[in-house]
């Protein structure tokens, strides 16, 4: 008599075995991150777009008028801050004695961190503000009169230059000097 060795089969369900689990963690993943992707996309504005493009586009040859009046008046502004003390020291120098200015340090990416701040220097030119330790970015700084007749401009990478020299007849990005301050 032949002895045949029957292993019994039993047939469990498709969702006993992990195999299909495992091939559907992937899809399952993806669909996942997508809508992650999706919530971070539509919940939060996007500072850098503005609606009105073409009219601010025009307003930007208004503005090179007032870099003309500028170098016009031969301004030269120096910065420096010490991040020890928590004070931003500037000096403008020109052909006229510096009149009351509006300091303006404009973040890269988040108009909320934007700073401005009315300033009255001294006789020489010179003045001091206190402010909070700046966030390392590449920060647009802009210096213009009360009356917004002429500004200055130009970009700073803070904590890589220590001190920034702007002039009137620059580009917006020349003049800055990297090192010790």
């Amino acid at each position: 008599m032949q002895v045949v060795n029957q292993i019994p089969t039993q047939s469990l369900p498709w969702y006993r075995h992990r195999w299909p689990w495992l091939l559907m963690a992937g899809p399952f993943a993806v669909v996942v991150a997508g809508f992650i992707t999706m919530w971070i996309s539509f919940s939060g504005a996007d500072a850098l777009v503005v609606d009105d493009y073409y009219k601010q586009g025009k307003a930007i040859n208004q503005d090179l008028s007032r870099d003309r009046v500028a170098a016009g008046l031969e301004w030269q502004l120096a910065l420096r801050y010490d991040a020890a003390s928590g004070k931003l020291i500037g000096k403008l120098t020109g052909k006229q004695a510096a009149p009351a200015l509006i300091l303006t340090l404009i973040h890269p990416t988040m108009p909320q961190k934007d700073m401005k701040h009315a300033l009255v220097p001294d006789a020489a030119g010179a003045f001091s503000l206190p402010l909070p330790l700046l966030e390392r970015a590449y920060w647009q700084v802009q210096l213009e009169d009360a009356d917004r007749q002429w500004r200055l401009h130009g970009g700073w990478h803070w904590p890589e230059q220590k001190t920034i020299d702007i002039r009137a007849d620059d580009s917006p990005v020349q003049g800055a000097k990297k090192g010790g301050g």
